[in-house]
């Protein structure tokens, strides 16, 4: 049968697809809309699991807070390229999954895509072929608490939960918006891996033995740098981004406030990027890869 402007119009609209794509599967199902909306989506998982290799990168740091501010997350949910994660397809998605994830009863991205039968991940797999990059979601993390928790979003690219006991929002979000600054490793040196400091003292050991110094000398010239390093380190012992002449930990006591917990997300940290090659991109395109 003869395939109308108006169907192929329709089954854009509904799916999203590509006009080609669309008078394809229209002439394919003999005419039928529903048949056609099916075997597009069969069509953009194929395409999902074709593009699952290639690394997604950028995208979106999203958070959502609960109505009574006693629960906050916040997630990563990476693209290829930071044009597709303009899109508001992409942004809808991501907004979805932060709404999902501050409601879950797990920490674990999978059971996630996998709840509610398969609903965000089937949306993951039909946004790429929608968009035509690789998408995914990377990694969440989730704050319940009774105390003051802010949130804290530096452009699209680095997000911060802060949980604070004591003090105000406003002394939360501060100190938020100085971890999104300042990037600490732990709160305090209590928390600082017993490993990570082991290894700092065996190069720093080595570089003062150098010096020729008396060994006597040596181990004071560690423990002070031990002494900076750990300061640089744990959010408590920073000099405060806003007023350096006072450390955090400072800040926090003068308040009778304690930090509790925080989490820092920025966008693709860890993820290797390959060099760009933009003609072979295009012809990828072209290709339909």
């Amino acid at each position: 049968m003869a395939i109308t402007a108006a169907q192929v119009k329709e089954l854009r609209q509904r799916t999203g697809s590509g006009m080609m794509e669309c008078k394809k599967a229209l002439v394919e199902a003999d005419g039928d809309v529903d048949t056609a909306i099916e075997s597009l989506r069969k069509t953009g998982l194929a395409k999902a699991d074709k593009k699952a290799g290639r690394v997604a990168a950028e995208g979106l740091i999203v958070m959502k807070k609960s109505d009574d501010g006693k629960g906050a997350v916040i997630v990563e949910v990476n693209s290829e390229t930071d044009f597709v994660a303009k899109k508001e397809e992409f942004q809808t998605f991501a907004n979805k999954v932060a709404e999902k994830a501050l409601a879950a009863l797990t920490d674990d991205v999978a059971a996630l895509m996998s709840a509610d039968g398969d609903d965000l991940e089937n949306d993951r797999k039909e946004l790429i072929a929608k968009l035509g990059e690789n998408i995914n979601v990377r990694r969440f993390a989730r704050i319940s608490s009774s105390a003051n928790i802010a949130d804290y979003l530096h452009g699209v690219r680095i997000g911060v939960l802060a949980e604070v006991e004591g003090g105000d929002e406003d002394l939360a979000r501060d100190v938020a918006m100085h971890i999104a600054a300042s990037n600490p490793a732990f709160i305090s040196e209590k928390d600082v891996d017993p490993a990570v400091l082991d290894k700092e003292k065996a190069i720093l050991v080595a570089q003062a033995a150098e010096s020729g110094k008396p060994d006597n000398i040596i181990e004071k010239m560690v423990e002070g740098r031990i002494k900076k390093f750990l300061a640089e380190i744990t959010l408590l012992g920073q000099p405060f981004v806003k007023d350096p002449d006072v450390t955090v930990g400072q800040l926090l006591e003068k308040a009778g406030a304690t930090m509790l917990a925080f989490n820092r997300i920025e966008l693709g940290e860890g993820i290797e990027k390959k060099e760009e090659n933009f003609a072979e991109e295009v012809m990828a395109q072209v290709r339909g890869e």
